[in-house]
């Protein structure tokens, strides 16, 4: 099959097979097919890395800057139900021929050079970047930052969010060691923020070492919560000539997502010389951010709740939530994982808090297969554990047996929640994003 006539599910089909390996982390095949394209671009632009928050780090970056009337891209992943989801103008995903157009240059460009699945999306999203032109581009980390492709961009700003225990295997087995991989976001003499509540001490080490003005939370920059409304503050010398923020909206999903919208705040106060936003833009994009997947309710008859946390500080943070707001009745876990995650560990946060589970795999070459999710659940609660061989399947049967007052929590991946919606016939971004 010629290159050009390629639709969009054999180019997924086809970037999944070009390198032997899912994951391959260094920039040296990237920086030379990106050379062969002439990306990245010149443009404004935010990278984005952590352990948790990036995405909805992104996506209230993406709000702000759109309600200050910028033109926005955005590039994230994992996708929840469609590939266009991970390239995202002006809100909106692109269409389908748009990332045809993409994957056909950089397939054309990379010759013989084998790219992994995320390093193809990437130079594909630089690509449309390059050719739509926004204002600014919000480029997510996939994993570590050091190498991965996206640190291909010299962005005007990083951002670190929460840093914690995942990826292990390719990232370190201490948080230490996990932050210096991360930190290899940060630019000689650059700007980043930290939205982290406890940095590892290796971040600012590293930003130290690059004299790169790092301002973390807690320290350069904070908040106080109110009733109904929260304020950024200032609250070091280096960040005092930059202005507050009052009266906002408090975040969807939850007062811990403050931390990532603060954060964005953060940033979006020190690129204000190149990009002013108004505080009206400051409230409106808080106010009207959506996080799709991200302790987002689905269904009210039962009550349907979707969360992509997926390693043990996510399920932390759900645990807490669902603690604060119980059902009325029963409440049904619809659970699976990744393989290479402490799945021990982070159902450790949840044992005590369901009356059911429904255990399924997911379809995902680095999912744990149900037998390994049953011992580890079964090891932690002595109520029902019910197997299955889709999400989907244990998702209706939960939705089946829950009655008036009961719920259904689906976690665990973005990959389970992205089956449920697409099961569901949920579109997490509308043709207005």
């Amino acid at each position: 099959m010629a290159a050009a006539a390629r639709q969009i599910g054999d180019w997924l089909d086809h970037i999944g097979r070009v390198h032997f390996r899912s994951i391959d982390l260094t920039l040296d095949r990237v920086r030379r097919v990106g050379h062969a394209l002439r990306l990245p671009a010149a443009m404004h632009s935010v990278t984005v890395a952590g352990t948790n928050g990036k995405g909805s780090s992104v996506a209230y970056l993406e709000s702000i800057y759109r309600a200050a009337g910028y033109r926005t891209g955005a590039y994230t992943s994992p996708h929840l139900v469609r590939y266009n989801e991970r390239v995202r103008i002006d809100g909106c995903p692109v269409e389908d021929g748009v990332l045809e157009a993409a994957f056909n240059a950089v397939e054309t460009a990379r010759g013989g050079v084998p790219l992994t699945y995320f390093e193809f999306g990437t130079l594909a999203a630089l690509w449309i970047f390059r050719e739509t032109s926004p204002d600014v581009a919000i480029l997510e980390v996939g994993m570590g930052g050091r190498l991965d492709a996206v640190n291909m961009v010299d962005a005007d700003i990083a951002l670190v969010t929460e840093i914690g225990l995942d990826h292990q295997q390719w990232l370190g087995e201490s948080v230490e060691k996990i932050a210096r991989e991360k930190a290899g976001v940060l630019r000689y003499r650059g700007a980043a923020v930290s939205s982290g509540v406890r940095p590892p001490a290796a971040l600012a080490a590293a930003a130290d070492a690059k004299r790169c003005d790092l301002w973390q939370l807690g320290i350069h920059f904070g908040y106080e919560l109110h009733a109904d409304y929260w304020d950024w503050l200032p609250l070091s010398a280096r960040s005092e000539p930059v202005r507050k923020a009052t009266g906002l909206p408090l975040p969807v999903g939850g007062t811990h997502q403050v931390n990532n919208a603060a954060g964005a705040i953060a940033v979006v106060r020190r690129l204000d010389p190149r990009l002013p936003v108004p505080d009206r833009a400051l409230e409106e994009g808080i106010g009207n951010c959506r996080l799709p997947g991200r302790l987002q309710r689905v269904g009210r008859d039962p009550e349907i709740w979707l969360d992509v946390c997926h390693n043990a500080d996510g399920l932390s943070v759900l645990a807490s939530r669902l603690r604060t707001e119980r059902p009325g009745g029963r409440q049904f876990a619809v659970f699976s994982m990744l393989a290479d995650k402490d799945l021990a560990g982070a159902v450790r946060h949840v044992d005590d808090l369901f009356d059911q589970w429904f255990l399924a795999p997911i379809a995902n070459e680095r999912a744990a297969d149900v037998s390994t999710l049953r011992a580890v659940v079964s090891n932690a609660t002595t109520v029902p554990v019910n197997l299955f061989g889709s999400v989907e399947e244990a998702a209706d049967r939960a939705i089946a047996l829950a009655g008036d007052g009961d719920r259904v929590v689906v976690f665990g991946s973005f990959y389970a929640v992205g089956d449920i919606m697409r099961h569901l016939h949920f579109e997490p971004y509308t043709a207005s994003g």
